[in-house]
């Protein structure tokens, strides 16, 4: 199915230092609202114990404030609405002592006086096993970048490497700048759509870089953007095709999941528009800046070429027992 007319050559690089201009702004406003409002870490991360609780009506989030102040080992917690007025979270950053009661049956007893409500969820996670998931993520992402680094060094170009994990690095500041800026909860289902960006994104790029490279190799013009050009626009009716798909499935997982599973389909809709643009605007004209050489290229194929049907030469010479 082809939405774009591929006889027509769109020109995007004409336009890719305003493109370039613009994701250097939104990774250094990515950082700088990361580095002012932080990662909100949440109980998987940070340790602590959530409690999940519904009311038969309207929870009264002021009267639950006053009742949980009068008992100490809530006195720290903190009270949010959950998805709709009837349900709340209570968050208690952890202690020992808290770690070793149970939080359940002491909320039921402390909000007895408040209405009729029911427990849904106690989840509880010592600040040991918090900083040893946090950790294991941050060596999961890192892993995974590095991974990425040497496969598409090792199936394209070093250049075509460096273009990915820089576009790879732009998708996944710009999702945490969201995820900073809006104040998501940083759980393990963050760390699970992040990494899952990481994978769409490098799909977007792999794609587009090999019709690149089947472009040079075919192409009898020795101007990169032109072929880039080119590239992307016999791929662009799969691109949009794709990403649409997957956007308006986690933009439903957004509106229609809940709010348990609304920081992970946010954090995918952020990655799903940016891993799109970048591959394109982004890790594309990026092997241009890097000095990528078309001639070169094109030589270094040659001589493979060249070696690879002597070696067949030598092969078929060895067989037929000349040599």
């Amino acid at each position: 199915m082809e939405i774009f007319n591929t006889v027509k050559t769109y020109d995007f690089m004409s336009k890719s230092k305003i493109f370039l201009g613009f994701s250097i702004f939104m990774i250094l406003a990515s950082y700088a609202i990361l580095f002012t409002k932080g990662l909100n870490y949440g109980i998987d991360f940070a340790g602590g114990t959530l409690v999940q609780v519904k009311y038969e009506k309207e929870a009264p989030i002021k009267r639950i404030r006053e009742v949980i102040k009068s008992d100490p080992l809530f006195a720290s917690a903190s009270v949010t609405e959950f998805g709709s007025p009837q349900e709340i979270i209570i968050k208690i950053p952890t202690s020992s002592k808290s770690v070793s009661t149970d939080i359940g049956d002491n909320a039921r007893e402390l909000l007895k006086s408040t209405g009729n409500f029911e427990i849904r969820r106690v989840d509880m996670v010592g600040p040991k096993v918090g900083n040893e998931l946090r950790e294991k993520g941050l060596m999961a992402m890192f892993l995974s970048i590095l991974t990425i680094l040497i496969y598409v060094a090792f199936r394209f170009e070093w250049r075509f490497a460096v273009a990915s994990i820089f576009a790879l690095i732009h998708d996944v500041s710009i999702a945490l700048g969201a995820i900073s800026l809006f104040q998501i909860d940083v759980n393990l289902d963050i760390l699970a759509a992040i990494l899952t960006i990481l994978g769409y994104s490098l799909n977007d790029t792999i794609i587009v870089f090999d019709r690149i490279r089947e472009g040079i190799v075919q192409s009898k013009i020795f101007d990169l953007f032109k072929i880039i050009n080119e590239s992307i626009t016999k791929t662009l009716s799969r691109t949009t095709l794709t990403s649409l798909t997957t956007f308006f499935v986690v933009l439903t997982l957004f509106l229609f999941g809940g709010e348990i599973i609304n920081g992970f389909s946010f954090t995918m809709l952020i990655g799903i528009i940016v891993g799109t643009y970048s591959s394109i605007f982004v890790a594309s004209p990026f092997l241009k800046w890097l000095g990528f050489s078309v001639e070169d290229y094109k030589r270094k194929l040659a001589i493979k070429e060249k070696q690879r049907i002597e070696k067949e030469k030598m092969r078929q010479q060895y067989e037929g027992g000349v040599v």
